[in-house]
């Protein structure tokens, strides 16, 4: 039995790095379309010689072709580091009906796969990433790396994800978990989130103190708000009764759709808003993220705030 699960494992593996791989392909292709051209997405392998550091590392066969002195680059040297934070509680698991794949992603699946593809452009130039899952508390906190070994580890603990089950009250604790993660992360560096920052509305202070440690130690954050744009934001329902059910606390109200949608959407629209204030004061990018329009949103965004730090 543990050899089948071994090797259904792998296969999963395998189809989230393909994935990953063909994600960052299409983007990159797109980027040589793009006023973008000429911008390097690919790993350099080597670097220029700075004076006066040691001569170990100098590629004497590519200086007798170029006359140019270049250092080989090993894995522990990086250009960047970058902290991925995903979001794994309930809400995430919406919509919870279905069978969900990278076609038809919930949240939780969505932030995977965008997930993965960062890794693979991080990969590409020799970053160093380390991921970090949250729900109530912080499940997985790895160490930033850059190594093949590193990204397969990783790669493993996504994909565990892309199969979780729904669970009620697997509840956020946003608050706790990004201050515990601000505290860790000892190295400057690129914070990217995942997470529909569906927390106790009654604590936003709280929360956005929170997102405000992420920028000590002068990081850079991105906030991916991930939501389903269509029922979240706009609640664009069919005209006739539904079940609501609260996905962390399994609390159900029966009601009609239209007798609450105009206070539903100034609610949740006023919240969005001052979320996105309180982050501009920040200087954290907040990016909406719609599970229903691809991955360009994430990767472009990404990929603008890794140029503007090189």
């Amino acid at each position: 039995m543990s050899k089948s699960i071994n090797i259904n494992n792998l296969r999963r593996y395998s189809q989230l790095e393909i994935i990953s791989k063909q994600l960052v392909e299409g983007f990159i292709t797109g980027m040589h379309k793009s006023p973008f051209h000429g911008f390097s997405v690919e790993f350099a392998e080597h670097r220029l010689y700075n004076p006066g550091e040691s001569t170990r590392f100098i590629d004497w066969k590519l200086y007798a072709r170029s006359d140019k002195l270049f250092v080989k680059r090993y894995e522990e040297e990086t250009n960047l580091r970058c902290r991925i934070i995903i979001d794994t509680s309930s809400s995430m698991l919406y919509p919870a009906k279905g069978n969900h794949d990278f076609e038809n992603p919930n949240k939780l699946i969505f932030s995977v796969y965008a997930a993965a593809a960062i890794i693979q452009l991080l990969k590409n130039q020799r970053d160093a990433f380390g991921l970090s899952l949250f729900d109530e508390k912080v499940n997985i906190h790895t160490q930033a790396r850059s190594s093949d070994i590193h990204q397969r580890f990783v790669f493993s603990e996504l994909d565990k994800l892309l199969n979780k089950e729904f669970k009620a009250k697997e509840a956020t604790s946003a608050i706790d978990a990004l201050h515990e993660v601000a505290e860790r992360i000892q190295r400057r560096s690129l914070v990217v989130i995942f997470s529909d920052m569906f927390d106790d509305f009654s604590k936003k202070e709280d929360l956005y103190n929170a997102l405000g440690h992420l920028k000590h130690n002068k990081h850079e954050v991105i906030l991916f708000n991930v939501l389903d744009k269509k029922h979240e934001i706009d609640f664009d329902f069919s005209n006739r009764p539904y079940k609501f059910m609260d996905m962390e606390s399994e609390e159900v109200i029966k009601l009609h759709p239209n007798e609450v949608k105009t206070a539903y959407k100034k609610a949740i629209n006023e919240y969005r808003e001052e979320l996105e204030l309180k982050c501009g004061q920040y200087q954290i990018d907040f990016i909406d993220a719609d599970i229903n329009q691809g991955f360009h949103q994430i990767l472009m965004p990404y990929f603008i705030k890794r140029r503007k730090m090189q």
